[in-house]
């Protein structure tokens, strides 16, 4: 059974969080990759209420395992952000949720006192019946991990209990929902095609033989996700795109040579990378390409083709900038085979 995501709750609840399944403090993730249902504008399933962050353009979907852009150096999108709560959906999930945990047969004392505590300090404690008399006077805000990544360490950082936040205001933590923000999250939920690179001789080639290489120009064009968030007094996206700037060929073996030497194919003007090989252009080096020195034996050499993509973003009132680049590629096999002659 798949553990299940929780609050951070700070303090000394945190030791006693451990509840069981149905009974944590789960905010749910953006498309439900959980494999829960997604629920359309941010509603609660159970006693899990989804991300109301949402996603379109070239977005990888749900799947998980799927492959994503790789970010070039150290860092990487938030693993947990915060992100606002009406008034009425935070009560009802509270109450849900202590409901649900003192009813449930078997659940522990200490689990039940713990949720009863949280209960009461947003109820009868520092807060007052959730606020709701203030719900069209701001927001509560709360944590939220990306469930692909809940067990990472920067999925634990964001362990601020949920707080108020009066509409016009900025929550004053690291990680809460801003059009960067937004836009690092459409980064991790880019979709890239698949990096399999057009080669000639095709499938077979020959020892000593350059193979020319290239990618289509319709197919690797810019790609963009942007991200969305609209509640009561905050209405903010960001778009990220994806641009093609290069082809790193990688051969699979230390006995081969490629073209450029470096091994980095450089974009086109027209988009493409690489040129196509034509009749006649045997004597000639391939702008983009690889040379085996040596046979694959009976097997293949595994050709790993990786295209650097360069990551920008466009937000609410302006904003905008630069995100590391990202990577994306694909192993193919190439079989080669000795150049057999014939004597006379």
């Amino acid at each position: 059974m798949k553990p299940q995501r929780q609050w951070l709750i700070a303090g000394a609840t945190v030791a006693i969080l451990a509840l069981t399944p149905g009974s944590a403090f789960a905010w749910g993730t953006p498309g439900g990759s959980n494999g829960e249902k997604t629920v359309t504008g941010g509603g609660q399933q159970g006693t899990s209420i989804v991300s109301k962050v949402s996603y379109t353009g070239s977005t990888r979907g749900n799947t998980r395992g799927t492959k994503q852009v790789q970010p070039v150096g150290d860092w990487t999108p938030p693993a947990c952000w915060y992100e606002p709560r009406r008034a009425d959906d935070f009560a009802k999930y509270v109450e849900d949720m202590y409901t649900e945990t003192v009813n449930t047969p078997g659940q522990h004392s200490y689990a039940k006192a713990s949720v009863g505590m949280f209960r009461d300090e947003y109820k009868d404690g520092t807060y007052k019946n959730y606020n709701l008399d203030q719900k069209d006077k701001g927001n509560w805000w709360v944590s939220v991990r990306d469930e692909d990544r809940w067990m990472e360490p920067e999925a634990q950082l964001c362990d601020k209990q949920p707080f108020w936040v009066e509409n016009g205001a900025s929550p004053q933590v690291p990680n809460a929902v801003t059009p960067q923000v937004l836009a690092e999250l459409a980064y991790n939920r880019i979709q890239l095609p698949t990096t399999k690179v057009t080669l000639a001789p095709a499938g077979t080639t020959k020892v000593n033989l350059p193979t020319w290489a290239w990618l289509d120009k319709a197919r690797f064009k810019e790609v963009s996700v942007t991200a969305s968030l609209a509640v009561p007094g905050l209405n903010i996206q960001a778009t990220t795109t994806a641009k093609p700037v290069s082809l790193k060929l990688e051969p699979g073996t230390p006995d081969a040579e490629t073209y450029p030497g470096s091994g980095e194919c450089t974009i086109n003007a027209d988009g493409s990378i690489g040129a196509p090989y034509a009749v006649g252009k045997s004597d000639q080096t391939p702008p983009c390409g690889l040379k085996y020195l040596r046979s694959s034996g009976g097997g293949t050499f595994k050709l790993q083709a990786t295209v650097t993509w360069q990551i920008s973003w466009t937000g609410s009132g302006g904003t905008g900038g630069a995100l590391p680049d990202g990577t994306f590629g694909n192993d193919q096999a190439v079989t080669v085979q000795e150049i057999q002659a014939v004597n006379r």
